[in-house]
Parts: structure tokens; sequence; C-alpha cells
């Protein structure tokens, strides 16, 4: 049977399969399975039928703990039902797997297998989620590729409908679920021809309904539980035959060979690896390149159904020829006598032919660190009959600590002759990734090739690095790890040039394209001599192109995306570039229509550049004799050793894209996961294009530029005469005079290489009579700057300052130093000004607490910390725990710092009594007098610890010892509304209404942002989400209105970017109040498809405000204590249009353009609910 052939990656595959046989779906965002339920939503909204003739009802639940109870309840009523989740999200589950397994209820649950968070977060693919359901009763079927995606997902639904037993289908997280290749689908008919109809009405006829009521669900005693229990033995023993007679009708129609344990290699194989996942395919490549190129007679069984694990099929998979086995486990669990795979095989095989054979167990690709041919070369050059044989090994690291590693003999090109492949570095969000997936559909769709790509990247958000891995091929191409022997290598950005090693990947004679602004003549001066020397050494075809330039004449900005994908068809040659221009244009024009003939116009126009302004370099013979110059970040020295050694043992060569080779030990005095703050501001990454160049002769000196940056990159700097003759000749020039301070100077410094280019700051600058202080220029012009900014850093703060502008201002506030600084957020980030303002009013005595999502990575990503200490070493003590439990998590934090410290406060209070030290007893006094004001409490304590130094006794030494706790602190949880209005909202509910001094801040982007943006109960009415692609029907949830009904909750909306004092007063407010306080923050995000692009992200702010959109507003309980109404609505009442505002958002206009049908209906109801929320707090003012 002849199926039709699509490129899609995993994820896709396994909605394809699953949208046939689902009625309902109950969904949860999380990576990387989120976008099978997004798809699922897509074609349900399109009217797309399932083979009971309607589209999959969806449902997004505010957990997945939720979701599965959610499944469990609608398959109890009859609906076959599906969810998709992984790692943290699956194990949420757990306690309904049972129930649903329990209750023999037909079900799939699609899993990308996904690494569980231990000592720290890791979203990428390893087995540790799964391996954590294999005892709650589900059976567990495996797909190792995209294709198996697709056909065993099939299966899986089938056999469950068949035997009742529900089915985890998992696949690896990333390697599977966001690889993209070119597969053959099913049609709907093939796949209602083999369902059992009559077995899905019996589970109709089961379900719970009045109609035939019965009880499900009862709480058993002792005498009969486990009798009870083992009532389901004869459902498990027939799964593996219902399995494997599926799989067989499969084969049969598309001419597979699907078993229950797969075998792959060699007839009489004398050494076979057991494994599952995506690394199979990787085996497979590698045993044809050893049994062909080395002779050697290798082999590998490949798991499919591991639970319930048929022992008598394994033992009939392995050739009797088999002298070794070799269990492979993408998991660790610590303590173990071996992981689970390795202990099922031992198990199986005892008392069988291979009862003797060795078996030895190893770990391989945790996190989805890459396992190359090499390792499994490696795994099988481990022979029981060596002395150097490791029983128990580890792959793809070096352990120098327990030594469990093996050596590789360096690189194994295994790959079938005839595949081509590419790898592109590029800048998030610069497009470089939406165009090679469009790259790969225009080869995958228009020829007769082979197509997969993968995408890899850094823990950043838009503005990190990614890396595009295409291969082509007229073989199926089964390369399921990265590309480090490439034919083509295109860096998209210049900066990298100097950072990365990457013309390293090419083969010789293989091509390297570097979009640049460089003319010919300034490549010598400005490329690496070890770049120069392997190009020249190599007979690289190398070539230049300047997209940054095409894309401002043409109009397209820095969104060059298209120009590059053009020179890419030009120079790779896969296609004949006339087809490949057309295809191109087809696409362009597909996506860009709705948008106007400009902007199709703009994207054709670029297409055709792309290919035409390629320039050839002629490589000089004197590049072969280059010496190597330093590339990458230099060695860092600072006065803390600690950083130091961090940085320059873990953070430069993580940030070289060199982090696999470290070794174990570089972590053993970090096994708990413990980083030092403050690593960012050695990166300096120097990705901007343009950066803000500032005039003093323009500046009202308001610091609103500084107030409103992301990444702390723009300060204002107050300098004596005396300072300033010290300082860089720059700053000499570009100071002016102190508004208001006379005999001291200002000057606005720039950190150059740390800026993101976003011009948030240029946007707000007010300038003066019509001419603003800030313009933004060439990064390359502005460099000199970089030496003023550091020269800035080394000054100290001036109380005389602070005496003249208070930090509780605006302007004032801005010669605090941030503590926050040099993040991974994306450029105009709406969420990290907030957090950096926080820093710094309270950031050398703060704890944060902060909930996963996208505030958890820009905060706490790998290698580099953006948090960071004072001069004084003291800064935000910050953590991560989970998503769900994050206000609890702070909560006892609280609990922790607040029962020590006022044990100790009890010491002191005791001391003031007793002492006979008049020093000691002023200081004891003076502290007790202020120990719940943060802001005097800091100075007393000072001082207390100082006197109790000066005074030594048992009772000065016994309140030394938890000095620590001595300090007023201020705790703060942070996280986003997926968090806080969904997920953890009962751990916020529960938090507030405990009456303690925490405080909660709430990164509100209407988004589960850092997923991808789906819908939260954050999103408003009519807005277009993932999981509510035809517009949110219900209208956004008020969380502040909920927290005011406790009466006591200190509750404030702000919106920086319509009132930064407001925004000040209430975060000040907050902290100095002595209970539980929230704060929602607007906070725009890329997600949101904001005109003109996020540098508009503060303006943006203002106009919601302004159009009744967003509220802003302080609820004081303190004031009710005075007779005061508590609630002051500080926005005025909306004056701006409120559809015009919506219209300046592509979440919005794309709901105008999909489905115009339902577009005014939603508007005009999400406008009377804004109108609805503005009188109810009219009415709130006027009471």
């Amino acid at each position: 049977m002849a199926r039709k052939m699509k490129t899609m990656d995993g994820n896709n595959a396994a909605a394809w399969a699953s949208y046939p046989f689902t009625e309902v779906a109950a969904i949860y965002p999380i990576t990387p399975s989120s976008v099978m339920a997004e798809v699922t939503d897509q074609w349900a909204a399109k009217g797309k039928e399932n083979l009971f003739g309607t589209p999959v009802k969806l449902a997004e639940m505010q957990s997945e703990a939720g979701a599965s109870g959610t499944v469990h309840g609608s398959l109890a009523a009859g609906a076959l039902t599906t969810t998709y989740t992984a790692s943290q999200g699956l194990l949420l589950m757990i306690p309904n797997l049972y129930k649903i397994a329990g209750e023999l209820l037909p079900c799939v649950i699609h899993v990308s297998a996904r690494c569980v968070a231990s000592h720290a977060l890791n979203i990428f693919g390893d087995h540790s989620d799964i391996y954590a359901c294999r005892q709650t009763g589900f059976a567990m079927l495996c797909s190792s590729n995209v294709q198996e995606v697709m056909d065993l997902g099939t299966v899986a639904h089938l056999s469950t409908i068949e035997g009742r037993v529900p089915f985890i289908h998992f696949f690896d997280g990333f390697r599977t679920s966001h690889e993209i290749q070119k597969i053959e689908t099913w049609d709907m008919e093939d796949v209602r021809d083999m369902v059992d109809f009559e077995k899905v009405e019996e589970f109709r006829k089961r379900a719970l309904n009045p109609e035939h009521p019965v009880l499900r669900g009862t709480a058993q005693n002792p005498d009969i539980f486990f009798q009870a229990r083992e009532a389901c033995n004869p459902y498990y023993d027939a799964i593996p035959g219902i399995v494997e007679d599926y799989m067989n009708k499969v084969n049969e129609k598309i001419g597979t060979n699907y078993k229950l344990f797969n075998y792959y290699g060699a007839p009489d194989a004398t050494h076979v690896i057991v494994a599952m996942g995506s690394v199979c395919d990787t085996i497979e490549e590698t045993i044809d390149y050893l049994n062909e190129k080395e002779g050697t007679k290798l082999g590998l069984v490949k798991v499919r159904l591991y639970r319930p694990f048929r022992a008598d099929k394994l033992v009939e998979a392995i050739p009797s020829t088999c002298e070794q086995i070799s269990v492979l486990d993408r998991t660790k669990e610590p303590g173990s006598e071996g992981e689970p795979l390795y202990l099922d095989v031992v198990a199986a095989l005892k008392g069988t032919q291979f009862h003797d054979v060795a078996i030895a167990s190893g770990r391989y690709g945790l996190g989805s660190k890459d396992t190359t041919p090499a390792q499994i070369k490696a795994v099988y050059w481990n022979a029981s009959w060596k002395d150097t044989y490791k029983p128990r090994f580890t792959i793809g690291i070096e352990d120098d600590v327990t030594n469990l590693s093996l050596e590789t003999e360096g690189k194994l090109d295994s790959a079938p002759a005839g595949t081509t492949a590419c790898k592109f570095w590029g800048l998030g969000a610069d497009g470089t990734v939406g165009a090679n997936k469009n790259s790969i559909k225009i080869i995958g769709d228009h020829t007769d090739l082979y197509a997969q790509a993968y995408f890899a990247y850094d823990s950043k958000k838009s503005g990190g690095v990614t890396v595009s891995h295409l291969r082509f091929g007229k073989t199926p191409i089964k390369s399921t790890y990265l590309i480090n022997q490439a034919d083509f290598v295109a860096c998209h950005n210049e900066s990298y040039i100097t950072k990365y090693n990457m013309v390293q990947d090419i083969k010789p004679g293989g091509t390297f394209l570097l979009n640049c602004q460089w003319e010919h003549e300034e490549l010598d001066k400005h490329l690496p001599g070890q770049v120069k020397r392997y190009i020249a050494e190599n007979n690289i075809k190398f070539y230049t192109i300047n997209g940054v330039k095409i894309g401002k004449e043409i109009g397209l900005g820095n969104r060059i995306n298209t120009v590059l994908q053009s020179a890419f068809f030009k120079l790779a040659n896969i296609i004949p570039i006339d087809d490949a221009i057309k295809y191109m244009k087809d696409a362009a024009t597909a996506s860009y229509s709705k948008k106007g003939d400009a902007i199709v116009k703009m994207n054709h126009d670029a297409i055709d550049a792309g290919c035409q302004q390629v320039h050839e370099v002629k490589v000089p013979a004197s590049w072969k004799k280059c010496k190597d110059t330093p590339m990458g970040m230099p060695a860092a020295k600072c006065a803390d050793k600690t950083l130091q050694d961090f940085v320059n043992n873990i953070q430069i060569p993580c940030n070289a894209q060199e982090g696999d080779k470290l070794p174990v030990s570089t972590f053993t005095g970090m096994a708990d996961g413990t980083f030092p703050q403050g690593s960012a501001a050695f990166e300096k990454r120097g990705i901007a294009v343009d950066v803000p160049a500032w005039n003093g002769d323009n500046c009202i000196q308001c610091n609103f530029c500084s107030y409103v940056c992301p990444h702390a990159v723009i300060r204002p700097v107050v300098m004596t005469d005396a300072e300033l003759k010290k300082a860089p000749k720059l700053a000499q020039e570009k100071a002016v005079a102190m508004t208001g301070m006379p005999g001291y100077n200002f000057v606005m410094t720039m950190s150059a290489l740390d800026c993101t280019g976003c011009g948030s700051c240029v946007n707000v600058c007010p300038g003066k009579k019509g001419n603003k202080a800030l313009s933004m220029m060439p990064l390359e012009t502005q460099l000199a700057e970089q030496e003023v900014f550091n020269y800035g850093l080394t000054l100290a703060e001036k109380p005389e300052v602070f005496e003249k502008f208070k930090a509780t201002t605006v302007k004032g506030s801005q010669f605090k130093q941030p503590l926050l600084e040099f993040s991974g957020a994306c450029a105009g980030c709406g969420e990290t000004p907030y957090a950096k303002l926080i820093t710094q009013l309270f950031g050398d005595r703060m704890y944060i607490a902060n909930a996963t999502g996208c505030s958890s990575i820009w905060g706490g990503s790998a290698p580099s910390t953006p948090y960071t200490v004072n001069k004084d070493g003291k800064g935000p003590a910050w953590a991560n725990s989970l998503f769900e439990d994050n206000a609890e998590y702070g909560y006892g934090m609280f609990l922790a710092q607040s029962t020590i410290r006022n044990r100790t406060i009890a010491k002191v209070l005791e001391l003031s009594k007793t002492t006979k030290a008049a020093a000691l007893k002023k200081a004891c006094e003076e502290y007790l007098e202020t120990v719940d004001d943060g802001e005097k409490n800091s100075a007393a304590t000072d001082n207390l610890i100082a006197a109790l130094k000066k005074t030594k006794n048992k009772a000065t030494e016994e309140i030394l010892k938890d000095a620590d706790y001595l300090r007023k602190k201020s705790m703060w949880i942070f996280g986003g509304d997926g968090w806080a209005y969904d997920i953890g909202f009962s751990g916020v509910d529960h938090v507030i209404a405990q009456g303690e001094d925490v405080n909660i801040f709430v990164f509100d982007t209407e988004v589960y942002s850092n997923t991808g943006g789906q819908s939260s109960k954050a999103t408003p009415t009519a807005a277009v989400a993932q999981f509510a692609a035809a517009g949110k029907r219900t209208k956004k949830k008020d969380l502040g209105m909920m927290a005011m009904s406790y009466g006591y909750v200190y509750v404030a909306q702000v919106a920086m970017g319509y009132d930064p004092q407001q925004t000040l007063t209430a975060i000040k407010e907050a902290e100095a109040y002595n209970g539980p306080s929230l704060i929602i923050a607007y906070a725009p995000c890329i997600n949101h498809g904001i005109k003109g692009g996020m540098s508009n992200a503060q303006l943006h702010a203002k106009a919601a405000v302004e159009a009744g959109y967003w509220h802003c507003y302080r609820f004081n309980p303190d004031l009710k204590k005075e007779g005061k109404n508590p609630f002051i609505l500080d926005s005025k009442e909306p004056s701006a249009s409120f559809r015009d505002f919506l219209m300046s958002e592509v979440r919005y206009t794309s709901l105008s353009r999909k489905f115009p049908e339902i577009a005014e209906e939603l508007f005009a109801k999400a406008e009377q609910d804004a109108k609805d929320r503005t009188e109810s707090y009219l009415r709130l003012k006027k009471d």
C-alpha cells in the first residue's frame, strides 16, 4: 500500500496518529510535547474530523494533574480521550495513571520523553520520566524515529481499544519530537480499516451512565483488595499478543517489519546492544559501517514494547551466537544495582541459553547529550574478554571521578554515501530556524531526496545561539546525532566567527558562508588566524554576503532569513537554483500574502538579492601560515576566586560550545547544582547590530532609559571632578554638568557588548525640544563606550546623590546598582525591567523563589548567572524548585528564615537586658527597634554585629553563629501568569492567605511564554494563542480582585511603560507592608506580535492602559486602618481606541484573518469585558 509522503517532526506525527482516535483531549503545555496539543487544536479549529465524524474537543487544564484527572473522567464517561505530556508533567499524572490503568480504561498518552529535574532543570530528552511510570500499569510502547511515531502511535491506539490496558506511547524529546523527517503518513480510511469498532461500542457500554448505573472506585479493605488487584492479570498477559497482531496488520499494509523486539545486524553477531529510542537509528548506522568496513559481527535488539515486558520475545530476538550483551539506558537511578532496562534484560535472560553471557550496563544521552557513532563503537569495543572491560559504563562524557566512561577513537563518518550535511549558526529569533524548516520542506516536498532537520538551542531566549543541522540523501537518514562533519556551514551572525570553532566542522573541500558587514579587504583583519588557516589548508570554498545591508535596503531590517536561505540554495546545489527560487517565493507568498503585497514583494526581493549578492572570497595562500589568535571569552580575573574558577573552568568552555568536553571532575564541588552569582558580566556577547549612542546636550537626566533597559546595559553615573579626570577620554568629552548638584558630572554609560539592540531606551527618551538624547548606531562605532561603562562600575555609590534624588523616585532609583544584569532575555523583554528594579531597591537582602518559566530561564540558565552581587558581596539568593509549587517553595524559604531569625532576635532581646556593655546594649536596642523595618534594619544589623564582635562571651558567640539571619530579609516569589493564574494558583492563594510577610510578583504576559505562547487564564477574550487557535472564548481571570477579597493582602497592578512612578511606588509599598503582597505586572512579550516589534514594548504598555485594556491600581490594607479607602485607581479612564490597540498585535489581527466570521463577535466581547473591569474598579474607587 502506497502512502503519501510528508515532511514533519515527531510531535506532528504523534498528533497525526492520535487525531483519528481522539474524541476528547485534555491538555496542558510542557516542552517538548506542547506541539502535539497545538497541532490537534489547530486541526480541530479548522473542523478536521476524527474517526467518529467530529472535530476533537480540546480542554486546556490548569496543570498536568488536572489534565490527567479530566482524561480519567472523560474515559469513565465513555469518550476516547488522549493527552500529551513529558517530564514533570507526566509525573504529576502518576496518581491518575494508576486509576486509569486500574479501571482498565482504553487510553493513549503520547510522551516526548524528557529529563526530570534533579540538581538542575533540563528541558531536553532522556527516559527518566517514562521509567518513573513503569509501575503504574500502563503498557509502554517506544518509537525510535519520526516514521515509527506515525506507525506505532497508531498501533498503541488500536491495541488499547482491543485490550483495555492503557498505553504510554513515548519517543525521545527533541531528538525525535523536534526532528523533521520526510515520512509516510496514514490515510484516515486505512486506519479505519484496522479499528475494532465492536470494542469501541463495548467501551461505551461499560461507561458510567445513569441509564445503567454502577459504582466505580470503591474503598476496599485488606480482605479483598489483593485478590481484586490480581484479577487484571489476564488483560496484561494478552496485551503483547494484541500489540503483535496489530503490528502484523500494519506490516501487511505498508511492508514494515515491526515486532515487540526487532533485531538488526549480523545474523551471527557476537556482541549485541539492547536499547530503545532514537539511539537505535544511530546504532543501526554504526553497525552497517563497522560490519562492512571492519568485518565485525555486531547487532542490536530494539525494544518496542517495554511494558508488559515479554522475556521470551527478547530471547527469541537475540542471535544464538551472541557472546556479550550491552544494555543502554537513557536515565540514571542513583543507588540502584543498574538502570531499569538492564535489570529487565538480566531478569529475562536468567535460565535461558544466554544465562552465562556477559551483560554490561551503560548510561548514555542524559538531558539530550549527543550520542554519536564513535561512542557506539566504543560500546562494542568494550569487550568482556579485555582487561579494560567495564561492566558498568557511561558514554558521551569523560568521567574522571568514578572512571566509568568509555573512551572514543575520534570522529566516525558512518553516514551513507551521498548524504549531504549542512550546518547553520543563527541568532535566536533571527529567522534562521524558520528558514531552515522551510528549506527542508521545499526539498522534502519537491524532490525524491530524504531529508532530516534538527535544531539545537542554548538556554537563552531570542538572542541565544541556534544551530540548525540539516541532512539530505537518497536513502533514509538514520543519523540521530548532531553534525560534526559538514559539507556546508553557514554563519548568520558575524560576532560568532570569533567565538565558536565552527569551520573545523567543514569537510575538506566543503563550503563556508559568512554573513558579515565586512568588505573583502577587511576579512583578513577580522577573521581569527585558526579560521583562516583551516579554510586555506582544507580547500574550503569561502563566500560572504552582507545580509544586514540587504535587509536594510529592502526594508526588512534584521529579518534577513530569506536572504540567507536563498544564498544557501545557490551554494549548496541540492536542487536547481531556479527551482529553489520559485519554491521560496511561493512559500513567501503563502506566508505573507495576508500582510499585503508590499511585504510579499520585500521577501521576493530578498530572495533574489540573496542569490545574486553572494561574494566568493579568493583565499590567499598566506592564510595557510596564520597563527592562532584569541577566540571567545577572555579568561576572567576577579576577587571572588569561586566565581573566577567557575567562569574560566565552566562558563568559557560552555559559551564556546565546548561544554560537552568538560569532565565530571569539573563539577565535583557543585554536585548539588550550586552556581556563583554574577557570571553573566563576563560574557560580552556583542550580538547587537545597533546600540544606543548618547548625546548629553539633549539629555534631561530623567534616567528613563536606564529604568526600562531589559538588560541593565545603560546606566547613569555621577562623577566628581576628580573622578572625571581619571575617567577615559570619551567620558571626559561627553560628560555634562549634573542637574541640581553643582560640582558633579553626569555621564550615561552603555555596555555596548552586552546590549541586545532592542531600542527601548531610545523610544522612551523624551529628549529636549524634540531631539532625543539617544539614537541607535552601529555597534562598531560605539565600542569605545565599553571602557566608560567599565570605569563607571569602579565608582562607589554616593550618599549625597540619594539625599538629593531619593531612591523612591524613578530618577533616584537608577543610581542604585542593578543586581540583575545582562540576562539571556529577549531583546526588549517586558519582564526583566521589573525584576531589575526590584533588585535595585532590595537586592542586597532579598530571596527569590522563581517559578519555572521565562523568568527562570533568563534568570538561571547555565552557564551564565545574571543575578549578581554588590561591592560588599551581597545580592539576591535565587533558587528554582518546580513550576507548580513556587509559592509554597518561597513560603518555605520564609518560614525557615523567619524561624531562625525570631530565635536569634529572642537572644538579642535577652542580651539587651543582661549586658553591662553600654555600646552593645545600645546596638541591641537600636536593632530591636528596627527589627521589622527592612530599610532601617540593615544599618542597625551592621552596628549590632560589630558590637557583638567586640564583646566576646557565650551569649554574643551564640548570636554571631546565626549572624546571617539577623538582617530583615525581603522575600520575593517570582513567576509568570501560567504559574500564578493556572498551575500554581492554589499555592499562590494558600500562601497569601497565611498573612505572612512575603511578596509575590507576577510577570503577566497573558500567555505561557516559555513554552511557546499557549493560552492561560490570564489570556483575554479573542486573543489567538496556542491551545486557542480560534481565539479564546472566555475572559481574563481577575487575579488581583480575588486576592483583594481577603482584605489583608496588599495588591497592585502595574505597567511600567504607562506610569514608571506608580510601578516604583507599588513595589516599595508592597515590600514595606508587613503582610502578604501580590503585584501583577503587564509584560509585553515577543509572543504578542507587537506592531513595530519589541522595541515598542514600553510604549505598548502605555497604550494598553490608555485603551482600557490594562488597569493600574493599588490596594493597601494599611490605608483601611487609617479610615481611608484602601483602593487607589492610578490609571485614568480609557482615552484611546480599544479596537485600535487590539489591532496592534498579531495575536488579535490573526483572528480576523483566519476566522473572520467569529472575530467581530469576540472583539466586541473582549471590549465589553474590559469595560466591565473598568466599571468594577471605578466602583471600588468610590467605596
